[in-house]
């Protein structure tokens, strides 16, 4: 950029560049990136480290990303949470509780998850477990039949993006009614076949979520688009538009 075009780099070139690293892996050629940015790195690098060590499940290096996030924005919920991914994805419950009291013990609460969609002009809203809708029957119905489709297609639950020590039987039985499952099962029911599926969502996309429904956008052969706190997700033929960094 500097030697062919005269263009110093910014602040967000070199956040695209860390996110580019940490999408193909290579965390430590990402470090190195940050260490040699010629001013005080901002909140969105650090954030975009931490996402990376997340997906490669790097528990050192997204410890040292969520720290200096926390440095800058003490209140940041989401920080917690994907440490406590982290922390679960290695089974490490210990840590997980850690997190929890530190939050606890700063005042962080964790915002419920909630989905929404809207069918003939109302808007639907999910929470996780919810019971409370009036076609619950119907949407848990279809919830069951989703699920033994995509099990016979292959699909596999991740069960430690439940972040309890519980068993993995419970696990796979909270999975599927995550708010943005609830009210997939309820588009699928209610808006005409063939169309698109259009849900917004709170907070950031689970793993388990995020694959199972690659796998349902194949079986129920539609678009399922899903926007999510970070970005638009976009299944369709059992492909998301984000190639699973997100």
């Amino acid at each position: 950029m500097g030697q062919d075009y005269g263009i110093e780099p910014c602040i967000e070139h070199y956040t695209c560049m860390v996110s580019l690293l940490g999408r193909l892996g290579h965390l430590d050629k990402a470090l190195k990136l940050i260490e040699e940015i010629p001013f005080e790195p901002s909140l969105m690098v650090w954030r975009a480290l931490l996402g990376a060590c997340v997906i490669h499940n790097n528990i050192e290096l997204g410890r040292m990303a969520a720290q200096h996030v926390l440095e800058m924005e003490p209140q940041d919920e989401s920080t917690y949470v994907l440490m406590s991914n982290i922390y679960a994805t290695a089974r490490r419950w210990d840590s997980v509780a850690s997190v929890r009291k530190n939050m606890k013990s700063k005042g962080v609460k964790k915002e419920p998850g909630l989905s929404w969609i809207e069918t003939q002009g109302t808007v639907h809203y999910f929470t996780v477990g919810d019971a409370s809708h009036p076609d619950v029957k119907l949407i848990h119905g279809m919830l069951e039949w989703l699920n033994m489709k995509s099990k016979k297609a292959g699909y596999v639950p991740y069960c430690n993006a439940i972040l309890l020590d519980v068993e993995d039987d419970d696990k796979r039985r909270l999975l599927w009614v995550h708010s943005e499952r609830l009210a997939l099962a309820f588009g699928l029911i209610r808006q005409p076949s063939g169309s698109p599926i259009r849900i917004i969502k709170n907070l950031r996309i689970c793993m388990d979520c995020h694959a199972a429904i690659k796998f349902l956008s194949k079986i129920v052969d539609r678009e399922l688009i899903i926007r999510d706190i970070n970005r638009f997700h976009h299944f369709n033929d059992g492909i998301c538009s984000c190639g699973d960094y997100w």
